[in-house]
């Protein structure tokens, strides 16, 4: 399924947290979920060597939005965009963290939550005040609506590249050819 880049590229209620060059030929937006271990496996394999061979060479401008399966990802998200607040780099750390803590995330999910603001010199106080926030949880549920309804995102993990929509686990292999194909044309 093909949109077009500007509806894909544009925020809705939460400013984009993005990797890359503004004006990078290629943008991919990488719909993803703090408990979906396909995601999880993407950020691990795959997302390391996009990194280095298309984002920090200025060739892919790289967009992470969440998509919450369940309260414990909208949990995770609001944790991430309390403490990173608009700091793109900060913010990713905090998504990695996630990703490699994930078990610990599912099972222990406030506990692990706890932990990671304590890293970040948030009290367990704060962590819980963050999770309580209303106004955050009303957009990130107006984000994730929008991603359902408007661009069709029915899981995790869902790319658009350029606007044109890839469900699933991708490797590296796959990214590279598409991004190739766009930086030719």
């Amino acid at each position: 399924m093909a949109l077009e880049a500007a509806d894909v590229g544009k925020p809705v209620s939460l400013p984009d947290m993005a990797l890359g060059a503004a004006n990078a030929p290629v943008t991919i937006v990488e719909y993803a979920a703090a408990t979906c271990p396909h995601c999880a496996a993407f950020n691990h394999e795959v997302f390391p060597q996009i990194k280095a061979a298309y984002i920090d060479t200025g060739k892919v401008r790289y967009v992470f939005r969440e998509f919450p399966l369940n309260i414990k990802d909208a949990a995770c998200e609001m944790l991430a965009r309390n403490i990173a607040k608009e700091d793109a780099g900060k913010y990713f750390a905090l998504v990695d963290i996630m990703f490699h803590r994930q078990d610990e995330l599912v099972q222990k999910t406030t506990d692990t939550l706890k932990l990671i603001g304590r890293q970040a010199s948030l009290s367990g106080e704060a962590v819980e005040d963050c999770l309580k926030d209303q106004a955050l949880l009303n957009k990130i549920k107006a984000d994730r609506q929008f991603a359902e309804q408007v661009l069709k995102v029915n899981g995790t993990p869902t790319f658009f590249i350029n606007g044109d929509m890839i469900v699933g686990g991708v490797s590296f292999e796959e990214f590279g050819k598409k991004i190739k194909s766009l930086l030719k044309s």
